[in-house]
C-alpha cells in the first residue's frame, strides 16, 4: 500500500472519527488510479488546485463528505459523496461527463480500528478487502479499462484462450494430442464429420479400400470382368464392390453353394 502512510501521516492531527479514516482510504484509491483532488463542495472553487493530498476543511462536515477529483489528461471529472447512515458510509459517484454513477456501502466497524485512530499499524482491518470492494463497487470503469488494456497487450493470448471460434492449427503433429485419433486408424471412420476443417478421410461411409485394413489389389477403375467395363469407375473414386471383392469374380454357372443336391432336404448341410 504505498504511499497510504505518507497520506495517512499528513492529516493524522485532523483526523476525529473512523469515518474519517475511511473517506482517506477511498481517497488514496481514486488518487492511485489516476486522479487527483480539485477540492471540496459541489462546484468549482477559485481556490481549487490539483493535489494528491486532501484539501483543509475535507472532513468539516461528518454527515456529507463532499469531494471533487479531475483525472490525469483532464478528461474525467468525479464528484464523490459519503454519507454517515449510523455505522456505516454510503458512498457516491458521478462521473462526467460520461454520467456514470456507482455506489457502495461500507460498514465502517469491520475495516476500521475506531481505538487506535492515529496508529496507522492498526487503524486499517482487512485492507486488502477493502481494496477490491472499493475497486469493485466505486471505480468499475477503471477495472474494465485496465482489463482492456491487457487483452490489447496480449492479443495472441487473448485469441488462443478466449475466442470459442478458433479452428485448430492443420499443421501435422509428430505425436498426435491425446484423443486426436491416427487419420489412418481402422476404427477412425466418422472423424471427417466430426473435424471436417481437419483435412483427414474417415466420413460416416467406410471405404473398404480407404479403411486401413490390407488391400486386396482390386481397382475398380480397371474395370470389373463380366460386370463393369474398363473405365465406369473414375480412378481415385469412392467404389463399394458388387459382392466381395475378389470372390467369385470369374466363376462359370452357379455357385455350387447356392443351392442343396437334388433330393437333399438337410438344411443344415
Amino acid at each position: 500500500m504505498a504511499g497510504l502512510e505518507l497520506l495517512f501521516s499528513s492529516i493524522v492531527g485532523r483526523i476525529t472519527s473512523p469515518e474519517d479514516v475511511l473517506v482517506s482510504f477511498v481517497h488514496w484509491e481514486i488518487v492511485r488510479n489516476g486522479y487527483k483532488c480539485l477540492g471540496t463542495g459541489d462546484q468549482p472553487q477559485s481556490t481549487d488546485k490539483k493535489s494528491e493530498l486532501l484539501p483543509q476543511g475535507w472532513n468539516s462536515n461528518k454527515e456529507l463528505y463532499t469531494l471533487r477529483y479531475q483525472s490525469a489528461n483532464g478528461q474525467s471529472q468525479l464528484l464523490v459523496k459519503a454519507i454517515t447512515v449510523d455505522s456505516t458510509l454510503i458512498f457516491n459517484i458521478l462521473n462526467t461527463p460520461s454520467e456514470k454513477v456507482s455506489d457502495l456501502t461500507v460498514n465502517v466497524n469491520d475495516y476500521i480500528d475506531a481505538d487506535n485512530l492515529k496508529d496507522f499499524d492498526r487503524v486499517f482491518k482487512n485492507p486488502e478487502q477493502l481494496t477490491e470492494k472499493v475497486q469493485a463497487g466505486l471505480l468499475p470503469w477503471v477495472s474494465s479499462k485496465k482489463a482492456e488494456k491487457t487483452q490489447r497487450e496480449n492479443p495472441l493470448k487473448r485469441e488462443t484462450e478466449d475466442d470459442p471460434l478458433r479452428i485448430p492449427s492443420r499443421k501435422p503433429q509428430s505425436h498426435p494430442q491425446p484423443g486426436w485419433r491416427d487419420p489412418m486408424a481402422p476404427f477412425a471412420a466418422g472423424g471427417a464429420d466430426l473435424d471436417p476443417f481437419s483435412g483427414r478421410p474417415g466420413g460416416m461411409i467406410v471405404d473398404p479400400l480407404r479403411s486401413g485394413f490390407p488391400r486386396s489389389g482390386f481397382d475398380p477403375s480397371a474395370g470389373i470382368p463380366g460386370r463393369l467395363p474398363p473405365g465406369a469407375v473414375p480412378p481415385g473414386a469412392r467404389f463399394d464392390p458388387f459382392g466381395a471383392v475378389g470372390m467369385g469374380m470369374n466363376r462359370p454357372g452357379p455357385d455350387p453353394d447356392h443351392m442343396p443336391p437334388p433330393g437333399y432336404d438337410d438344411m443344415f448341410m
